[in-house]
């Protein structure tokens, strides 16, 4: 399981990414790069990571679920995903 300041950094990384999104669009059209620079390191989209909604987990994750593999596992085999079940052939 993440810490939860990991977690909490990344939900004020989501937050900042979000408030800054416009007029980072704006700087990027106007080509005005040095104004660019001078916003926030983690207003940058690029250093969002995706995270497990359950535990944080960063790695393995699945977008479609939001989960990471593990919690995915867990949930499936217990039936608590919807249209999901264990492969048997």
């Amino acid at each position: 399981m993440a810490k939860e300041s990991m977690k909490a950094r990344e939900v004020k990384r989501q937050d900042l990414v979000k408030k800054y999104a416009e007029k980072r669009e704006a700087l990027k059209e106007a080509g005005d790069y040095e104004a660019l620079q001078k916003l926030p390191k983690n207003s940058s989209p690029v250093r969002l990571h995706n995270r497990c909604k359950l535990t944080g987990r960063p790695k393995g994750y699945m977008r479609q679920f939001g989960l990471s593999r593990v919690m995915f596992r867990e949930m499936a085999n217990q039936g608590l995903i919807p249209g999901v079940k264990k492969a048997s052939w």
